[in-house]
């Protein structure tokens, strides 16, 4: 019995740090929210998380248990300053996706069952407002996460394209090291790695916003054309649209006939719910997603480059290893955000696979410049 009660304990006290770590973050949102309706919904939630809170504060006392102090973790922390820095878009989807991880996280606590719901509807408050292009699983699915501009998850892209950088330069240099050359001639094929990855990354991205844009337009206009020649029958499809996502059949009839009726309403609504497309923005700017993308290359791939500007001999290439094994590890717990895991783990996986693939090079370039001598 002592043992049940003690483990019970442990389990209210992490159960009331969860609490307090949604409490503290979702009020870290409403400080960074400028539109007053957002800012609101955020202290709402932060509210709610606190009310939780308590209820795990008070079987604590019942169970003879003092709470700890409570300080919030390091993920709540750094989220917080993005959003702080960038505004809470930025790190909304990440959140929305520890959220929808988490929506059943009481369902096997019987004593928890009045707070189970309200879980539940806290991810799916927080998946709307990340927008209609959030889903769960969304990005994790993408064939290449990153390369997709600012879209979708800010954070992860920001992350696994400064990680691009700097493991393929990184790569890169430590094979021009294997082969024997002078840190001068890394210094020079590290700069050539980081400008040609950084344009070909851009010029992919642009080309990838481009061509989607150029879709979005053919579906568009294709859309356009059948509203106009088939009115019936793209009110019929709107209607069973709106039954799928739960309205009466009248009324998701009487719907779309309203919007049928009222004009360029039609194709801006039929855009959305059936092709899933955004008239207002059309995929972004493709400009402005390839400047992102080579920025994030660039700054990733910049770092093993560095050291060589300042240092000279084999001191140069100890520092570009130490300061490329640096960056692996702060890009593995900043990975930690939204990939589940702990700081410490994803840091650790981080730096010993972005090891491997250099030490893998390395003895490529080794070989390959014994051969040639």
């Amino acid at each position: 019995m002592a043992t049940e009660s003690s483990g019970d304990a442990a389990r209210y006290a992490k159960n009331l740090r969860d609490e307090l770590d949604g409490a503290a973050l979702y009020a870290a949102l409403a400080a960074a929210e400028r539109d007053p309706l957002r800012k609101d919904l955020f202290a709402q939630l932060s509210e709610a998380e606190s009310a939780h809170a308590e209820v795990w504060r008070r079987k604590l006392a019942d169970a003879g248990a003092v709470a700890p102090a409570f300080r919030p973790r390091w993920r709540t922390r750094i989220l917080g300053r993005l959003a702080r820095a960038f505004g809470p878009a930025f790190v909304l989807p990440t959140i929305a996706a520890a959220e929808y991880a988490d929506r059943n996280k009481y369902a096997g606590q019987t004593d928890a069952a009045p707070l189970a719901a309200e879980e539940r509807g806290h991810a799916a408050v927080i998946a709307a407002a990340s927008g209609p292009g959030w889903r769960p699983g969304a990005e994790v699915g993408r064939a290449e996460p990153w390369h997709r501009g600012m879209s979708g998850n800010n954070l992860r892209a920001a992350v696994l394209g400064a990680n691009d950088g700097l493991v393929s330069n990184f790569c890169l240099m430590m094979g021009v090291a294997g082969a024997g050359t002078a840190p001068r001639t890394m210094l020079l094929s590290g700069l050539a790695g980081l400008i040609a990855g950084a344009c070909s990354m851009a010029l992919g991205e642009w080309l990838s916003v481009s061509n989607a844009q150029d879709l979005a337009k053919t579906q568009l206009a294709k859309e356009r054309e059948e509203i106009e020649q088939t009115p019936e029958a793209e009110q019929h499809e709107l209607a069973l649209i709106y039954q799928a996502k739960g309205l009466p059949k009248a009324d998701a009839q009487r719907l779309a006939a309203q919007i049928m009726q009222s004009g360029p309403a039609a194709l801006d609504t039929l855009a959305r719910e059936e092709l899933g497309i955004d008239p207002d923005e059309l995929g972004g700017n493709p400009w402005s997603a390839a400047g992102v993308s080579f920025g994030l290359f660039a700054l990733g791939a910049l770092v093993p480059v560095l050291p060589l500007t300042f240092l000279g001999g084999r001191s140069a290439i100890v520092a570009s290893i130490a300061a490329s094994g640096a960056a692996l590890v702060l890009m593995g717990a900043l990975a930690s955000l939204f990939n589940g895991r702990s700081a410490t783990y994803s840091a650790a996986r981080q730096l010993l696979l972005g090891a491997a693939a250099a030490a893998v090079t390395y003895g490529v370039g080794a070989l390959v410049g014994a051969s040639l001598g």
